[in-house]
């Protein structure tokens, strides 16, 4: 999956390439690439896998954009274009759209091989172009934090350490890891093809280091709770079941797990590769982090390469770099080998590494013993799964079922809130043998009042009336949710309602504190909440426009749509919503603009960066350049900087 862990790959992998395709077609006509078979180990196998058909709806490849670029220059804007027109429809609410957009610019650099990063033409500009995707990425995942927004605790990928460690030129493998590695492919069953070479033996040496073995372990440890599951959808799928190592190396198990580019979940996916094979992301849920659900998009996704190629190290290492990168690396050598593309140093270095990070892992994994790692798997995931129907908090849950939240949490790894989603098919995940528990106990609290009450423990000396001083609640109301008597006594251990309570004044309960997670402006967050740039400089009192990285911003959200009520409005009607105000704001701003007339060579991304804008701004403000490309001597009204 495409991550761009290290700043250098991660500048490959989004850096324009201009003029690669004379050379690639000169290779393919000397070398004419040959698509070998499946490749198959005759060795033991665990079982017979017969391939399933891929579902077409769910498991296609996004379509390579086809023809050559005139030039760096004009690939560069284009793909700038393109994320910037994704910045719009995110701002807008179409999510859909916004990661389409994306996906653009990704599939438009897809193309692009190892030589660019000597290309003095787009050297400069590439850095911008990453950096706008990253941001761009980030603000998708960014969501305002409050009490029941409370966001989810992550934790840094495997695979970005992994991927660190230093690779020697040379190196003389170890005889005797060398024979043990060999006289283990003979020895264990596997259904794809393992080879032994210097750099999976490297990586088997790491893997054996002090650092290297913990990783190990831990992933073996964790992979008890999920193997049942992953080895289950693997056979539905008709996949083989020894891709269930790449979900080890890229994350060790762990649903929570984002890489430094933002991929997240067992089985790393980005968001526009999520998208594609059907796994959604709002503020509330991300389906990146549902193990089973995110497997079986990475089955799909891995069936569709596999496809593609013929070949499992190269449909592993598309997975990592993208289809885009492996063809390219085809075409210009005329090899769809891996290890071919591998000596001929046509892949990203990170991919280079990645298959064989991915053996080496099945090796020490299948026999660990052997190898001097004894892990205690975790028990196998089991849970009790139930629709509620309504959003409520974990924090009731936990307390209506004598569990705590973090349990809660690691049952539903997708939640990225405290409080669950709007939506009534929604399945939340409870301990074994407590679904029909909840629904006899949640029955005495009204299911619109789910995210504002709690429950409490009666702990020993504690009284109706020191409960309601705590929760500062009227001294009859815990009597009434309760339908207690005023002068009644409490037992220790006795369960009661808390209905919410009061706010103090009339914006106490939509106060939103907000912690600005990248550099941003206060006209981008403003129209983020629906409130204005002049509010949100009153209550923070910001003189500059630029809010930087860890702000954090009170918000009172006065004229919004709660947080909550916000999460059910349907799409239609945030767009409806957004746009209005992006209107709005663009005739406030026509007054003070100016006029540039477009010359030869100019792009709408250099002629934004001449005026200090963006071409985000720059479309808002000339609507005709969303329905045609920009032409010489076009008149554009240049709107001032917010």
């Amino acid at each position: 999956m495409k991550r761009e862990r290290q700043k250098s790959s991660l500048w490959f992998v989004l850096v324009v390439v201009g003029v690669w395709g004379l050379a690639g077609c000169e290779d393919s006509v000397r070398n004419p690439a040959q698509v070998r078979p499946p490749q198959i180990a005759p060795q033991p196998v665990l079982e017979v896998i017969s391939p399933l058909p891929l579902d077409t709806n769910q498991g296609s490849l996004p379509e390579l954009m086809t023809g050559v670029p005139d030039g760096p220059e004009q690939l560069m804007a284009s793909s700038q274009v393109s994320i910037e027109t994704r910045g719009l429809e995110y701002s807008a609410g179409n999510l859909g759209k916004d990661r389409e957009e994306l996906g653009q610019a990704v599939d438009q650099v897809r193309i692009s091989g190892p030589e660019t990063e000597s290309d003095p033409k787009i050297n400069g500009p590439s850095s911008q172009v990453v950096e706008g995707a990253q941001a761009k990425e980030k603000e998708a995942d960014a969501s305002p934090t409050g009490d029941g927004s409370q966001a989810q605790q992550t934790t840094p990928a495997p695979i970005d350490e992994i991927a660190e460690v230093p690779v020697p030129e040379t190196e003389t493998p170890d005889p005797t890891l060398v024979g043990r590695a060999e006289r283990e492919v003979q020895a264990v069953s596997h259904d794809m093809p393992l080879t032994v070479n210097d750099r999976v033996l490297m990586y088997l040496k790491y893997f054996q280091s002090p650092r290297g073995s913990a990783i190990v372990e831990t992933g073996l440890r964790r992979a008890g709770r999920y193997r049942d599951m992953v080895e289950r959808v693997l056979r539905e799928e008709g996949m083989p079941q020894d891709l269930i190592y790449l979900a080890q190396a890229e994350s060790a198990f762990q649903p929570q797990a984002v890489s430094k580019a933002g991929a997240r979940g067992m089985w790393q996916f980005m968001a526009f590769s999520a998208h594609k094979y059907g796994l959604g992301k709002n503020t509330w849920v991300d389906e990146r982090q549902d193990p089973e659900q995110a497997t079986r998009a990475a089955a799909r996704y891995l069936r569709a390469l596999y496809d593609e190629f013929g070949d499992w190290y190269l449909a592993m290492a598309a997975y990592n770099s993208g289809a885009g990168t492996i063809e390219h690396a085809v075409e210009r050598t005329g090899y769809s080998d891996f290890w071919e593309l591998f000596h001929r140093n046509v892949l990203p270095k990170e991919t280079q590494n990645y298959v064989p990070i991915i053996l080496a892992l099945t090796l020490i994994s299948k026999d660990p013993a052997r190898y001097g790692i004894e892990p205690q798997p975790e028990p196998a995931f089991q849970a009790d799964a139930i629709q509620p129907g309504q959003p409520i908090d974990l924090r009731l849950v936990a307390e209506t079922l004598d569990t705590d939240v973090d349990t809660l949490r690691s049952l539903n790894p997708q939640l990225l809130r405290l409080v669950t989603p709007a939506d009534p098919n929604f399945v939340l995940r409870l301990p074994p043998g407590t679904g029909d528990r909840f629904f006899a106990e949640m029955a005495a609290i009204p299911p619109e009042k789910w995210v504002s009450w709690r429950r409490h423990k009666v702990e020993e000396g504690e009284t109706l009336n020191t409960l309601a001083k705590r929760y500062r609640l009227p001294s009859g109301a815990i009597t009434e949710a309760n339908n207690l008597e005023a002068s009644a006594s409490l037992e220790v251990g006795q369960k009661l309602i808390i209905p919410a309570a009061a706010p103090s004044d009339a914006t106490a309960d939509k106060l939103v504190r907000y912690r600005v997670r990248h550099t941003a402006t206060v006209a981008s967050i403003a129209d983020e909440f629906d409130v204005t740039s002049a509010e949100l400089r009153k209550w923070n009192h910001l003189k500059s426009d630029h809010v930087a990285r860890g702000t954090r911003l009170k918000i009172y959200s006065g004229g919004m749509t709660p947080l909550l009520a916000k999460a059910e409005e349907s799409p239609s009607a945030v767009t409806a919503r957004r746009r209005n105000r992006v209107n709005q704001r663009v005739m406030e701003a026509r007054s003070a603009s100016l006029v540039h007339r477009v010359k030869p060579g100019e792009t709408l991304w250099s002629i934004a960066r001449a005026y200090q804008t963006t071409t985000e701004a720059i479309r808002s403000a000339n609507k005709y350049l969303f329905s045609r490309p920009l032409e010489v001597g076009d008149s554009l009204t240049i709107l001032p900087p917010r």
